[in-house]
Order: structure tokens, then C-alpha cells, then sequence
């Protein structure tokens, strides 16, 4: 994924109101961005930290900058737009990045689907095995006290529970379903659920995975230029 056109940078002053952030310009100059992020944002919105924006050409956007990246002062990289993920896992499936996700002749996105009114990321079809139903998370919690530890989610989740539940129905139904963890923290190595934030996520992912849910987690490679999965980094449950 490269940005086109290329990102902008300044100094990060707050982000308020969940989707906006005040930044400001060597020249003294503040301006308000878009913040395509509702999670907590932990260690990944410092005051003082370099971020970069894209600008978008839409004329009816009330902002038409939207935060892309984060550099923290320890120099770890961040994307914090979250719409990323999804494609970058897309670019990962097509690009044969993603090998546990190759075989299938059709991808569609945002494909409705269970018994609570959700929409799957990525549905993967092929006539010759079962449909592939793909949920994808962003990942950028890092946990400062243990080198390279990430964890997922950053803040209580209703709507990951939901989707827990949706996607262990549909292996039930005789599909295949996957959690597949997007990290896009230049920091983290490893991925594990937060049960210290979110214990009912961290049960259901339990239940899911005993049921059958596959989990992938796959690390990006962030720079101003453009973003793209290079590897996969392992998941594991912790206390």
C-alpha cells in the first residue's frame, strides 16, 4: 500500500471527541484532522509525538486531512487508522503474503452475514472447499513492560464479542472462520488477547478457537511511503 498522494507530517498537540486531533506545523500554524480510530489509542496518541496525514480531494469533507501514522519518542512506528488493516489483509491474501489464506477464486468485502446482523471483512469462496470467513483486528497496544508484547483490544469491545459469536457460528455451519490480527505497531512481536481490559473478549476467544476459529497475525512494515505485511508473528494466551 503506498500513499498517493504523499503523507504530510507535524507535531501531535491532542486528540479529543474520539475522532479528531489537533496538530501543529513548524511555522506555529495548528490545524484539526480527522481521527479514523474509536479505540483507546493507548500509547499511541502522545502529545508531542510526530504524526503524518493524508488530505483527501473530497470537497464535502468537513476535515479533509485524516491521520495516518504515529511516531512515537521511542521511535516505534504506528498506524492508527484502522480502515488499513482490512487492506491490507486484502493485499496479503492477493499478494500470497497471507499463505494460510491462498486457494480460494473469489474475495468480496463487508459481505453480510449471521444471526446478528454483522458484516464479515473478507468472504473467501471457491467451489472446491468451504467458505473462508475472515474478520480482521488492528493491533497497536504495546505492553511497555514486556518487550515486544501486544495485546488486542485496547478498550472493552461489544462489537468484537458479537464478532466472536458470529464467526464461531459459521464454523458450526461447517465453514471455516478466521481471526486474522493486523499489527500495526513497529514495536510489537507477539500478540495476545487482553484479558486485563476485556476479559469476556479474552473467554470468547477461548470458547472460539476450542470450537474451531483459527487465528493468524500477521505484522506490517510502516513507513511514510506506504505500509505492507512482511511476516507473521505468533499468538499466544497469556495470565
Amino acid at each position: 500500500m503506498k500513499f498517493e498522494p504523499s503523507l504530510q507530517s507535524a507535531t501531535l498537540i491532542k486528540r479529543y471527541k474520539r475522532f479528531l486531533a489537533d496538530i501543529t506545523f513548524e511555522d506555529g500554524s495548528e490545524r484539526t484532522i480527522h481521527c479514523a480510530n474509536t479505540g483507546a489509542m493507548t500509547g499511541c496518541a502522545d502529545s508531542g509525538n510526530r504524526v503524518w496525514f493524508s488530505t483527501s480531494d473530497n470537497p464535502k469533507r468537513k476535515y479533509p486531512n485524516s491521520w495516518e501514522l504515529s511516531e512515537t519518542k521511542a521511535g516505534h512506528r504506528i498506524c492508527i487508522n484502522t480502515a488499513r488493516a482490512n487492506q491490507l489483509a486484502v493485499e496479503g491474501i492477493e499478494q500470497g503474503v497471507i499463505r494460510e489464506l491462498q486457494g480460494y477464486n473469489q474475495l468480496r468485502t463487508e459481505v453480510k452475514y449471521g444471526s446478528e446482523n454483522s458484516r464479515i471483512d473478507i468472504l473467501l469462496e471457491d467451489q472446491t472447499r468451504s467458505t473462508c470467513y475472515v474478520e480482521v483486528k488492528s493491533v497497536t497496544l504495546l505492553d511497555q513492560q514486556h518487550n515486544g508484547q501486544g495485546y488486542f483490544p485496547d478498550a472493552v469491545t461489544t462489537r468484537g464479542q458479537k464478532h466472536l459469536r458470529e464467526l464461531t457460528e459459521m464454523v458450526k455451519n461447517g465453514s471455516r472462520s478466521i481471526l486474522l490480527f493486523i499489527v500495526l505497531h513497529s514495536g510489537i512481536e507477539k500478540v495476545s488477547p487482553a484479558h486485563h481490559i476485556d476479559a469476556n473478549y479474552s473467554q470468547l476467544l477461548k470458547i472460539a478457537t476450542e470450537q474451531g476459529v483459527e487465528i493468524l497475525c500477521y505484522k506490517a512494515k510502516i513507513s511514510e511511503s506506504g505500509i505492507e505485511l512482511v511476516k507473521a508473528v505468533d499468538f499466544s494466551y497469556r495470565s
